[in-house]
């Protein structure tokens, strides 16, 4: 079997997420993903990795995987080059799977797990509908459906935090400290500033109790001497994780980070590779091991990770606030790898967006995921999608 073509498709509304469909000669194409930048990977893939894999075996998937990062700029990082790299390793992976009519999950070895816990990000409807991410400009609020968690996190996060509970979900990720970071450019924090963004917090414990866990993501926003005071503050609210506190490029000051609180450090999809989460690790820098597989390489890439992760006693939480092929994929990892803890999901996306997009969603119930059935990643584009008036499609072919 061979690689015969790679095609990437793209559409206006969600400009962020490409799609890498692999095509061989035996008629089986595989799917994969990635997020951000959807312009520069596209052009990468087609400029530079088409070259290098047209013509090539499939199942070959390792060495591929080595092939597409033995790059000068494509070393232990999440930039366009290896976001590519991520893209076309899934669809190799949905292609095995599809090969050998078994699902992604047991060709990575099998089930550990019959179902995994979720977290739910309280992102909204409008989140992603951005060509310029940023953490505060594109809190677009959106009146699409009932899960606008977003706004709901900002202005009444204890009826949310029972939200989520009716529905089995005992964990919730927000981002309240964002707007003074933005403000103060990660500098410090004024007392009022403090008060406010704790107040979600506040509410949350009012309304629920330790019932519900709290995740803190920081979007690595803060320099060191702000973070730990920060830290110190959220303590008495016994959040779960603290999440990309500084810019994650450090790990002797994200060690410093870790010892300065007793509350977990996730150290996360904005590192590359398994290279900088080793670095995190000797150090005890990071308590959670968080990946995302559009990012950090793929599947190939995320199972050693995980297994890194586990040399050092640490759990797995796979990360997804992307689109609904990297979620899928993620959802595989999970059930596999036998130190998952637990793995994000955005009930605004999965109940709402993802279904304009592909066949088929992760089943969520009562707080937990549940193993996808059907063959490789077990989820395709809906045919409307390849309809779509908003639709970019560029293909390289031998």
């Amino acid at each position: 079997m061979k690689i015969t073509a790679l095609e990437t498709l793209r559409i206006e509304e969600f400009s962020n997420v490409l799609w890498v469909r692999v095509h061989t000669d035996a008629g089986i194409i595989g799917l994969g993903e990635t997020f951000y930048g959807a312009g520069a990977v596209e052009a990468h893939i087609h400029d530079t990795l088409a070259a290098r894999l047209l013509g090539r075996d499939p199942l070959r998937i390792e060495a591929l995987n080595k092939e597409m990062v033995n790059l000068p700029m494509a070393q232990s990082s999440t930039g366009a080059e290896y976001r590519a790299a991520s893209a076309i390793d899934l669809a190799l992976w949905d292609l095995f799977g599809k090969l050998c009519q078994q699902p992604v999950h047991q060709m990575l070895g099998g089930l550990c797990h019959d179902k995994v816990r979720v977290y739910n990000t309280c992102a909204g409807y409008g989140y992603v509908r951005s060509n310029n991410i940023r953490p505060v400009d594109t809190w677009n609020f959106s009146k699409e459906g009932p899960y606008e968690d977003l706004k709901a996190f900002m202005t009444d996060a204890g009826a949310l935090a029972e939200s989520l509970l009716e529905k089995g979900i005992t964990g919730m990720k927000i981002w309240p400290f964002d707007p003074a970071a933005i403000e103060n450019n990660g500098l410090f924090i004024t007392s009022e500033q403090m008060k406010k963004a704790v107040e979600p917090f506040e509410k949350i414990r009012k309304a629920v109790g330790d019932r519900m866990e709290i995740m803190v993501e920081f979007h690595c926003l803060w320099n060191l001497p702000t973070a730990k005071k920060i830290a110190k503050t959220l303590e008495a609210y016994a959040p779960t994780w603290y999440e990309d506190p500084i810019r994650m490029n450090s790990a002797q000051a994200l060690a410093d980070y870790a010892r300065s609180t007793d509350v977990w450090v996730c150290a996360s999809e904005t590192l590359g590779s398994r290279w900088p989460y080793k670095d995190m690790l000797e150090r005890d820098a990071t308590d959670v091991v968080m990946v995302d597989l559009c990012w950090t390489g793929g599947l190939t890439e995320g199972r050693k990770i995980a297994a890194l992760a586990e040399t050092y006693h640490r759990p797995f939480a796979p990360h997804d606030c992307t689109g609904p092929i990297g979620f899928a994929a993620a959802v595989h990892a999970s059930v596999s790898q036998p130190n998952t803890l637990i793995q994000e999901s955005v009930r605004a996306f999965y109940t709402g967006w993802y279904k304009e997009l592909v066949t088929a969603v992760p089943r969520i119930e009562n707080g937990y995921v549940y193993p996808m059935e059907g063959v490789g990643l077990c989820v395709d584009l809906l045919p409307q999608v390849f309809e779509r008036p908003d639709l970019h499609v560029r293909r390289s072919a031998l």
